[in-house]
């Protein structure tokens, strides 16, 4: 009885297993009928167009899925999109009431026949789709392929403003041989598609637009039309700004501090060659950050080089200081026009008071008469008080261009923070106003976009 029972079972369970397996060769029967009957006289060789003079029309559109990198060594920007393609293939119809109400099926795309679409500005050798992924074939004849590709276009990049800087870069798709009377281009839309688009963690994409072109070459008299997609893309500075531009800036304070140290200090000089070296290592360990083209030298570039020869002229400067302060009469005879320049006009030109005791005795002689004067009687009649009174001099001397040189390089510094910082904020500020004129370039000039630095 038991062994009867599962006979029953077994018998039961291939019926169903070889109803399950009629039922799907019936159901891929039709699918079958309709390949041999679509491929069996198909040449994917021959153009889809009923007679010899009608324009194939193929609808075409960008979408980006990543920014993968920007060379600015090489000039090119690597990008992974999916080229949307859409034509119709008047050999690819067929009634969907004779093949089981099938309406659109998949087949691989080197199956028929796809329109030669490269991108012009390639910059690896690899112009066209190299993964060739299935296309669908619908029942009115209408194909649709959308392959993905990683490019490498050319770019020319202009880094004057790193890491505050924005790039326009472009890719061009057209047919690399058919012309317009045989193949004609039309997009999708005007911009390109973002939705699946995966942030980079250095670029941000400000506007993405595509043009229809048309352009007659050198090589031929026909004209071949194209799509060109214009990219400006804005370099996100947050990390650039934090390991290079606040380092370089606290350096540059740093050589300011070393002018409000007292003359007398002696580790001014320390100091400076202190900041000397730190710079030093400062720019050997950032050399890899910044972009290694010799076309332009960027923004910060130029200010790092300004800071090194700011150091190098604070130690010049410290060097020439501790020399006048270190002076005396029986090495230097101070000129009168020091004397007066440094003792008396300067001093107030900086809001600086001299102590008011007593050995400061040249303070309450008001003419040069009066000065040869009171040097004579001093020099004759109490040499030691005249001998410290010069010394003192020279030191307030030194005093006084330590502080000319204080303000002179906070006023430089200043000006040269502010040189780095203003023009990439003023180009970026008039990149966002042309954008809202344009309304974020619903068919703006893309020509005009791309002119904009």
């Amino acid at each position: 009885m038991y062994q009867a029972a599962n006979m029953f079972i077994s018998v039961v369970k291939l019926v169903a297993l070889t109803w399950r397996f009629m039922g799907a060769a019936f159901r891929s029967q039709p699918l079958a009928e309709l390949f041999r009957s679509l491929f069996g006289g198909y040449s994917k060789w021959s153009r889809p167009a009923r007679n010899i003079t009608d324009v194939v029309i193929v609808k075409f559109g960008l979408s980006i899925a990543q920014l993968i990198d920007v060379d600015e060594k090489n000039q090119m920007m690597t990008t992974n999109v999916w080229l949307k393609q859409e034509w119709t293939d008047y050999k690819l119809q067929w009634s969907p009431s004779d093949f089981d109400n099938l309406t659109s099926i998949r087949v691989p795309s080197e199956l028929i026949w796809v329109p030669d679409i490269v991108l012009y500005n390639n910059a690896d050798g690899e112009f066209a789709v190299t993964h060739m992924t299935k296309a669908q074939l619908f029942h009115n004849g209408r194909v649709r392929w959308v392959p993905p590709a990683i490019y490498k276009s050319s770019c020319s990049i202009d880094v004057t403003f790193f890491p505050f800087d924005q790039q326009s870069c472009k890719m061009k798709f057209g047919s690399w041989t058919y012309d317009r009377a045989k193949i004609d281009l039309e997009p999708f839309e005007n911009t390109v598609d973002l939705k699946d688009y995966w942030e980079s963690g250095e670029w941000a994409i400000v506007n993405a637009v595509g043009t229809y072109n048309t352009k007659k070459y050198n090589c031929c008299h026909e004209i071949y039309p194209d799509i060109t997609y214009y990219f400006i893309i804005r370099r996100l500075p947050l990390f650039y700004t934090i390991n290079l531009i606040i380092p370089c800036l606290l350096i540059s304070c740093l050589t300011v501090l070393v002018f409000y140290l007292p003359s007398d200090c002696g580790e001014k000089i320390t100091l400076c060659i202190s900041v000397l070296l730190s710079l030093t290592v400062f720019l050997l360990l950032i050399t890899e950050i910044i972009p290694s083209t010799s076309l332009v030298i960027p923004l910060i570039g130029e200010y790092l080089l300004f800071t090194m020869i700011f150091v190098t002229l604070s130690i010049i400067i410290t060097v020439f200081v501790l020399n006048v302060h270190h002076r005396s009469p029986e090495t230097h005879t101070m000129p009168r026009w020091v004397r007066r320049l440094f003792l008396s006009v300067i001093p107030r030109w900086l809001c600086m008071k001299r102590p008011s005791d007593g050995i400061y005795f040249y303070q309450q002689v008001g003419s040069p008469t009066s000065q040869n004067i009171s040097e004579g009687f001093l020099s004759k009649f109490n040499p030691f008080f005249w001998f410290l009174q010069v010394k003192e001099d020279w030191k307030y001397v030194a005093m006084v261009v330590d502080r000319i040189f204080l303000w002179m390089f906070i006023i430089v510094c200043l000006l040269g923070t502010v040189g780095l910082f203003l023009p990439p904020w003023l180009i970026l500020l008039k990149l966002h106003l042309f954008l809202f004129r344009h309304h974020i370039c619903s068919g703006c000039n893309s020509s005009a976009i791309s002119n904009i630095r």
